[in-house]
């Protein structure tokens, strides 16, 4: 009897684990099968805690309805993620809905594998006045949003609130000239005894354009390409000279420190300024999480420097937008356009600057607590948005829509390490120019522009 009650109790046990496994199987089974919403396959690039921010705004959409499925998937890098959808449009494989960084932008008009975003902004009758101008504008063209932004950040200034107290230097003021950055970083240069030096620009092509959107001119002919695809670059301009000349004549003050280019330069200027090794530096308003969380100084941001005696036109954004596919079913594309304004509603767009860094574009967020409680916590956030939100959009500061930009940077680059390096500014920029429209009649002819 013994050894027969040795024998039922393990087999009860067995088969309860069993009947346990296949009724769990059987109500996954019914679970998917009831679950008939229409997937929408969304490819981004957002990494690391980005990354969790950007799932966190798919699964609220997820449980926001009961109609559409978002399904989100990591494609790698901005360059690397556009490579994949241009050749895998028209496939099963392709997204219904993408992330494509600015640059891309004219790539992505001209590629015709999108259904413009303004078509159900139309058929919806959604009101886009609450959505940033200056973002939209960017993914614009001729009146017809193509893209709508998403991940959006601004150029700014940081300056060492710390040190310049210590100093006894006046900070600079909302929207500054070169004149006074210059002013502040000679300053600091001096009184700290030249252990802490002035100011950096970091040679990033990026920059250089916002230069010239601030003070009113255009990289290429046809407004930028937002009122017809660009035949001619013009870098060397006379303001792309002032721009230059400004950094140079840091260079020779001894208050300048050359960080170099690429994304190694960017985190060692990022360390330097932390390290009070340098006391003012521009970039992207999505590092003000890393300037914060790791800063034992008091952070300072201003708006992007602009030339002397001439009023600050505003600047272009950088990031990413949100692109519809058009190889999709109608329904799907409807799902994806769904999706897209889903994630421009003020609740979320605030919880995702406060996530990531990037600005809310919904006017409204603005009232919401989660940005109150920031601003009060970090007053210094406030500052990107504020500088978007005060210019106006025109030509000159919506950003550059023609192709190739990516290499159009890396020549507008080695222009200015020539600069940096003491090389002549003006034939710099013409050898820049020279390579950058070469490489735009190539692409026009391939493309069947004239």
């Amino acid at each position: 009897m013994k050894y027969t009650k040795k024998l039922i109790l393990p087999l009860v046990l067995v088969l309860g684990i069993l009947a346990v496994a296949i009724f769990t199987s059987i109500n996954a089974v019914r679970s998917q099968a009831s679950d008939k919403r229409t997937e929408i396959v969304f490819w981004h690039e957002m990494g690391g805690p980005s990354e969790d921010a950007l799932e966190k705004v798919v699964d609220g959409f997820n449980k926001s309805q009961t109609k559409y499925k978002v399904v989100p998937k990591y494609q790698g890098s901005y360059d690397e993620a556009i490579q994949k959808i241009l050749q895998t449009h028209g496939t099963s494989t392709s997204p219904a809905v993408f992330q494509a960084f600015d640059i891309s932008a004219a790539q992505m008009i001209h590629s015709g594998f999108t259904t413009p975003v303004q078509k159900f902004i139309d058929q919806d009758h959604y009101d886009v006045s609450k959505i940033a101008p200056g973002a939209r504008a960017f993914y614009s063209s001729n009146g017809v949003q193509q893209g709508m932004p998403f991940n959006t950040s601004q150029p700014v200034l940081y300056y060492n609130a710390t040190l310049l107290e210590k100093y006894g230097i006046e900070k600079p003021p909302v929207s500054p000239s070169y004149s006074d950055i210059t002013r502040v970083a000679q300053q600091l240069y001096e009184k700290s005894g030249h252990k802490t030096k002035g100011m950096t620009v970091q040679v990033y092509g990026w920059l250089l354009e916002q230069a010239l959107a601030n003070s009113k001119t255009s990289l290429a002919n046809n407004n930028d390409g937002h009122t017809g695809n660009p035949t001619k670059v013009d870098l060397n301009n006379p303001q792309t000279v002032e721009f230059l000349k400004w950094i140079r004549e840091n260079i020779k003050s001894g208050d300048f420190i050359d960080y170099g280019s690429g994304a190694s330069a960017g985190a060692n200027q990022t360390a330097g300024f932390l390290s009070d090794k340098v006391g003012i530096f521009i970039q992207s308003s999505a590092s003000i999480g890393q300037l914060t969380a790791n800063n034992t100084n008091k952070l300072g941001i201003t708006y992007f420097p602009h030339p002397d005696g001439q009023k600050a036109n505003g600047v272009a954004i950088g990031g990413a937008a949100l692109w519809i596919s058009n190889d999709k079913p109608k329904d799907i594309q409807k799902g994806a356009y769904e999706f897209i304004k889903y994630s421009l509603k003020p609740e979320v767009q605030a919880q995702w600057q406060k996530d990531t860094g990037y600005l809310a574009l919904n006017k409204d967020s603005q009232k919401s607590k989660i940005l109150k409680d920031l601003y009060k916590k970090s007053p210094e956030s406030k500052v990107p948005g504020q500088q978007l939100a005060t210019a106006k959009p025109n030509n000159f500061n919506s950003g550059i829509l023609m192709e190739g930009m990516q290499l159009t940077r890396q020549l507008e680059e080695v222009a200015m390490e020539t600069v940096y390096n003491g090389g002549d500014i003006g034939k710099a920029l013409d050898i820049a120019d020279k390579s950058i429209n070469e490489n735009l009649q190539t692409s026009n002819r391939a493309n069947g522009y004239k």
